[in-house]
């Protein structure tokens, strides 16, 4: 018999501890979800009525409930679940550690904190005097100028062709088609030959990073050189595969080369635009780490998040352009150049690794949504993503510079800017004179959120500064909330 639309066994009348049961199963309802916070509970009469107990026996299941916190009563209204009821790992038994039982890994805070760009509302912002939110966040991106309509004709169009094909899971490298049009928009984009039987289409970045740890970590044994400060969820999953993390210092010229450990099997780097300081690998530094890895047997996984985005000056040629032995496994996202909820990446591997690589994506889940693919095929094919860059790369860039001519002429007392002629943000350092940690703090309190650079350092910070996103920021709404950022640090110098 049903409570709502959840069922609650307790056994026919007679059968021994109907009252316990009933209590258990009303519990485990409300904190599994099934009744959700202000769903009403039957009055007791009724529950008594349909579950066949006594009434007393069913006010004392409630009375219990409403001791625990997972039931409210209202006067003159009702008994409710709870708007917020008490976390099921709050409510374990006396000794009991359910933790014990999960991975180690995953409950570390190291590990948690990495993915903190989902649930990082630390502070609370003051709406009723700061209404407007001011966004520096790195990783958006403006979605005002997407061609929404374009790519919902798009879609459209591909999804009339699905009606007439036979059902089928897709190949498991990906939609062949769209590997062919990816292939185009790196010869494109990037200046990196490539086939369509080399690539890998994958659920985003962050899937890229799993399955090439899944395929490279020898766990216990293997080595990954990261770099630091850096993309946390990079180096997460390789951690996670067993590998021993080897952080390696990053100046303005990228990943420092000569501080490699000599065992290190593979190495992590974003060469053309590294996150979070915003410094490019320079030629020589290039070529030292292509050195590297021939010499000592290395792999190097190039993160390539946000290559299209780069100044008018000329392109930074990716690694896997030079990469002559094969030892570069290239990594790209759509996140940036289309949507972030658009789920759609994919690797560039040595052509040795490829079928490994793709026995990986069906074990982790099989190929890729394929009307997403579809529409993203009909979306570069069709043009619109190159003339949607060109125009973002316009935008952004005008953003760039007048972020960094702000940070240079009213910042010099606390900020030196990190020159960058690529990507969606700019890092500046602290001079010491203010602390940035508290200050980020402070904005956020004024409804202006802006990443401190010591959440991406792996192990403690060696220096300290903000780092400010423009995906989200227009030009007027950057220059009003840098003049708030200019109060706060002028109030806490």
């Amino acid at each position: 018999m049903a409570i709502f639309e959840v069922e609650l066994d307790i056994g026919a009348t007679g059968t021994p501890l109907r009252a316990q049961r009933f209590h258990r199963q009303l519990r485990e309802a409300i904190l599994g979800g099934q009744l959700k916070p202000g769903a009403r509970v039957p009055a007791s009469r009724a529950a008594a009525t349909r579950y066949g107990l006594a009434r007393t026996t069913v006010v004392g299941v409630y009375n219990q409930l409403l001791d625990e916190g997972l039931l409210a009563s209202r006067h003159g209204s009702g008994t409710y679940v709870a708007e917020r009821p008490v976390p099921l790992a709050d409510m374990a038994a006396p000794g009991a550690a359910p933790e014990a039982r999960l991975n180690p890994f995953w409950l570390r805070p190291d590990v948690a904190s990495a993915f903190g760009f989902f649930n990082d509302a630390t502070v609370a912002p003051d709406i009723a005097a700061y209404p407007t939110v001011f966004d520096f966040r790195p990783g958006l991106v403006d979605l005002k100028h997407f061609p929404f309509d374009i790519l919902r004709r798009v879609s459209a169009q591909k999804l009339r062709a699905f009606e007439q094909a036979p059902f089928n899971y897709g190949h498991p490298q990906g939609n062949p088609d769209l590997r062919a049009a990816i292939a185009m928009h790196l010869s494109v984009m990037r200046a990196i030959a490539c086939q369509p039987d080399d690539l890998v289409v994958t659920s985003g970045a962050q899937q890229a990073f799993d399955l090439l740890a899944r395929l490279l970590v020898k766990p216990g044994r293997s080595v990954v050189a990261v770099e630091n400060p850096g993309y946390a969820p990079t180096r997460i999953p390789f951690a996670a595969a067993g590998a021993r993390l080897h952080p390696v210092e990053v100046d303005a010229e990228g990943m420092i080369i000569d501080r490699l450990p000599r065992d290190a099997g593979i190495v992590c780097v974003s060469p053309s635009h590294q996150f979070p300081l915003g410094s490019s690998l320079s030629k020589e530094r290039r070529a030292a780490l292509i050195r590297f890895a021939r010499e000592n047997g290395a792999l190097i996984v190039e993160d390539d998040y946000d290559g299209e985005f780069r100044a008018a000056r000329g392109p930074i040629r990716a690694l896997k352009t030079v990469d002559e032995d094969d030892v570069v496994f290239y990594v790209g996202t759509f996140s940036k150049s289309t949507l972030p909820n658009i789920r759609l990446g994919f690797i560039l591997p040595p052509r040795w690794a490829v079928r490994a690589l793709a026995t990986a994506k069906i074990c982790a889940d099989g190929p890729c949504s394929m009307p997403t693919q579809a529409a993203v095929t009909g979306f570069i094919g069709g043009g619109h993503l190159t003339r949607h860059i060109g125009r973002m790369r316009r935008l952004y860039g005008e953003r760039r510079t007048l972020l960094l001519d702000l940070l240079r002429s009213d910042f010099t007392a606390w900020l030196d800017p990190i020159e960058s002629a690529y990507g969606m943000h700019v890092t500046a350092i602290s001079n010491g004179t203010v602390d940035v940690d508290a200050l980020s703090r402070t904005l956020a309190r004024r409804n202006i959120h802006i990443r401190s650079l010591s959440r991406y350092y792996h192990g403690p910070a060696t220096q300290a500064g903000l780092v400010f996103g423009f995906g989200m920021m227009d030009p007027p709404a950057i220059r009003t909330a840098m003049a708030m950022v200019r109060e706060a640090m002028e109030e806490g110098s």
